[in-house]
């Protein structure tokens, strides 16, 4: 019995040294020689201090940022320790309530008739820091009003901050908020 335990035995502990040890660590050292910022996280540091991640998205309230799309994470907004999306469908009378309420309090302040898609549904995983252009530029009056910035100064930092698709044709043209903030608060110093 001895001599067909050990090979497997053997086997094991190979395949979790191999799969387990071996193959994490080299995929994690040649994250950190090629891309050293992603690997950690894409971690955006101001004054020494972490304060986000290019990577998730932030729940952002003030009149004076630009808010981000809805988040599906639950009563907490951009929690990534309950990152999930949402099981409602398209036939959901709460998905409906909850992005005609979204639609209700956007037109109140200001955004235009004809609200962007992102503005009202969330992603897959609750924590996409992205917007659409379309949103960011919807949004523009009311920050600029709450800042007392002129609205052209404001529309064009949010031209300066869209990331256009992966190798030009990869993914749409997008804002990471979080960025996006950061400029504005620069501009607003």
């Amino acid at each position: 019995m001895l001599n067909h335990l050990r090979p497997a035995l053997t086997l094991v502990v190979a395949m979790t040294a191999l799969t387990g040890l071996a193959y994490p660590l080299a995929i994690n050292g040649v994250a950190q020689a090629v891309m050293p910022e992603k690997a950690n996280g894409s971690l955006i540091e101001r004054d020494g201090k972490v304060i986000g991640s290019s990577l998730i998205g932030q729940n952002f309230a003030s009149d004076r940022y630009f808010w981000p799309r809805p988040s599906a994470t639950g009563p907490d907004p951009y929690n990534a320790a309950a990152s999930s999306g949402s099981n409602l469908g398209t036939t959901s009378v709460k998905l409906k309530e909850r992005v005609a309420t979204d639609v209700a309090r956007l037109t109140a302040t200001g955004i235009a008739q004809l609200v962007p898609g992102d503005a009202v549904t969330t992603s897959g995983s609750g924590l996409d820091p992205h917007i659409s252009p379309a949103f960011a530029e919807a949004q523009v009056t009311r920050v600029a009003q709450a800042r007392g910035l002129q609205p052209a100064a404001v529309a064009s930092l949010v031209e300066q901050t869209i990331e256009k698709p992966d190798f030009g044709v990869i993914g749409e043209a997008r804002v990471n908020v979080l960025e996006l903030n950061l400029a504005l608060d620069a501009l607003n110093r």
